[in-house]
């Protein structure tokens, strides 16, 4: 099983979503990762990142680090990621699930995007250690 960690330290600002994004696609591009796969990973670091840039600061400016390792064989990988920011203690996972079954004129604002993280992960778990947020992500994939 072949193994790679790579690691990026950005401005916490939408500015670096472009370079975040990037990251995961080459990260994953070297990979049997599956391009479907790769892009819904993509789109949830997207997320993930979009709510550090856009509230973890408030008023000051700040980091996010994305740590990530796959480990993967011609059909088989998984892909573990890790999004590092010292911001205000925030859990996103503490939020309600917002009620899908509810049309999009009767939905609360937000909490849609959280939502789609953790049904588009194997595994997503908050830690707030060091005083830093620690929001990790598990995806594995099979390619029959």
């Amino acid at each position: 099983m072949e193994k790679q960690e790579r690691k990026l330290t950005v401005d916490a600002t939408l500015t670096s979503l472009d370079e975040v994004v990037g990251f995961v696609e080459d990260s994953l591009s070297t990979t049997s990762c599956p391009m479907k796969l790769t892009m819904q990973v993509a789109l949830c670091i997207e997320e993930l990142f979009v709510n550090v840039a856009s509230y973890a600061y408030e008023n000051r400016q700040g980091v996010c680090t994305i740590r990530l390792e796959t480990q993967h064989t011609d059909t088989d990988g998984i892909v573990f990621i890790e999004l590092t920011d010292s911001g205000k203690p925030f859990n996103p996972l503490e939020k309600e699930d917002p009620d899908i079954t509810l049309s999009a004129d009767e939905r609360e604002i937000g909490g849609l995007g959280i939502y789609m993280v953790k049904k588009s992960m194997d595994q997503v778990t908050y830690d707030y250690c060091n005083q830093k947020n620690v929001l990790r992500l598990e995806k594995s994939w099979h390619i029959a």
